[in-house]
């Protein structure tokens, strides 16, 4: 395939020069010479182990080419890669204001070249974009500078995650190949483009490949913060972080794993409030501030809120609760987000009806007991052992389990609005009206 490459960074230097390498027919762009010189010298313009060989093995062998002129890099070409940097604004904002000027380079450069063989031609954007990209400003853009005749465009966000330092083995063997897009030519064409790689391209929605980036770099960020948290705790007690850490990621069961990280309500239970509260106790009496920790305590409790907020902006004061217990399969209530809810509702005026397939007032004991009996003193008065009459006459529907039973009531009796609590009901229940995620 015949590539343009717009940008010739480090992510555009590094994305080209691996295509060429694979035989496809790369056209570098970028307004500056200082990075189209080096390239048509054979050289890498950006600083990456193994780049330069890679660089003047493509140059050499005609398949990877550098120009200031976006004509030349779009005569025939197939696809278009958008590498340019989207830097942040005083404001903390995404300055598109690169992306915007390339697209409009390749809509313009199209009316005085000739299309591709089939005639239409795939825009694809590599660079980091907020969601709404895409659909918003990369159309605005194409539909303000009309393209020539004989081309047909389709978009797309394609993300990439490559480290400086080891961006070609990143590019070589990804963690995934994510094509945002709703045009399947696009999909298909980038499936070609990507078929050398060992990982299947996955197409999926615009905007999850657009958020996708931001939810790796944020995760990123997020694990060194947290690991130099642990370090600056634990060094107050004499405790080689290191060691901890390296015991640490050897649990891919829960530490390292999918687990955990599912968009859905709050966290609750025996463990891990209390070991939270205790880790910034220990933080506090050494004089040490660990913010992250600190802000986990209060994003669980902003979820709680959230849905407070949201069934309070809704009609009706009737509400099953589906779900107490902290999660499916257990009777431990300590901390369950789902009390919490129970309780702030019940404060407000609204009229519950609890239904937990293994809750049992009177099988409670010791700390579970007292926890409930503090939080919802009469709750043998709301529960119910039957989550058709706690459904019956709801206006709403709060549900944070998973049981066959309640996905079956849900299908039969289902209330005008379900606030879907745990992410996994499943498509049936997904598409019933009045239908909400938690966070989705």
């Amino acid at each position: 395939m015949k590539v343009a490459v717009f940008g010739l960074g480090y992510v555009g230097s590094v994305t080209a020069a691996c295509l060429a390498a694979n035989g496809h027919d790369v056209w570098g762009v970028d307004v500056d010479t200082a990075k189209v010189d080096p390239i048509t010298q054979g050289r890498s313009p950006v600083v990456e182990p193994g780049l330069d060989e890679l660089v003047a093995a493509g140059v050499a062998a005609g398949r990877m080419h550098a120009t200031t002129d976006p004509r030349l890099a779009l005569e025939g070409a197939d696809v278009s890669l958008i590498c340019v940097g989207t830097p942040s604004t005083p404001s903390g904002s995404t300055d598109l204001t690169y992306i915007r000027r390339a697209v409009e380079d390749i809509a313009i450069a199209s009316r005085t070249v000739a299309p591709p063989a089939s005639g239409f031609h795939s825009i694809v954007i590599r660079s980091t974009v907020p969601p709404g990209t895409v659909d918003e400003v990369v159309a605005a853009v194409l539909a303000e500078h009309a393209g020539g005749d004989g081309f047909t465009f389709g978009t797309a966000m394609c993300p990439e995650f490559l480290r400086e330092g080891s961006g070609l083995a990143d590019f070589f063997t990804p963690p995934f190949v994510v094509v945002g897009t709703a045009e399947p030519r696009v999909g298909g064409a980038l499936t070609e483009l990507f078929g050398f790689l060992p990982t299947e391209v996955q197409v999926v929605d615009v905007r999850t490949a657009e958020a996708l980036k931001y939810a790796c770099n944020a995760f990123h960020a997020t694990k060194v913060s947290f690991a130099n948290e642990m370090g600056r705790i634990f060094r107050c007690y004499g405790v080689d972080s290191r060691e901890v850490m390296r015991l640490f990621v050897q649990d891919t069961s829960l530490n390292i794993s999918p687990t955990y990280l599912r968009p859905g309500f709050a966290f609750g239970g025996s463990c891990l409030p209390k070991d939270l509260r205790s880790v910034l106790h220990l933080a506090r009496v050494n004089d040490t501030d660990l913010p992250l920790l600190a802000g986990t305590l209060a994003t669980n409790d902003l979820i709680i809120r959230d849905i407070v907020d949201r069934v309070l902006a809704g009609p009706g004061r009737e509400v099953a609760l589906l779900g107490l217990s902290f999660k499916t399969a257990t009777d431990d209530l300590r901390e369950s987000p789902s009390v919490e809810l129970a309780e702030r509702l019940i404060g407000k005026g609204y009229n519950l009806r609890i239904y937990d397939s293994i809750v049992n007032p009177s099988r409670l004991i010791g700390a579970n007991k007292r926890h409930v009996q503090s939080k919802l003193p009469h709750l043998e008065r709301v529960l119910t052992d039957d989550p058709v009459e706690a459904l019956r006459g709801a206006d709403l529907a709060l549900v944070s389990t998973t049981d066959t039973e309640v996905v079956d009531a849900l299908l039969g009796c289902p209330p005008a609005r379900t606030i879907d609590l745990s992410g996994r009901l499943g498509a049936a229940v997904e598409a019933l009206p009045g239908y909400e995620g938690a966070g989705w």
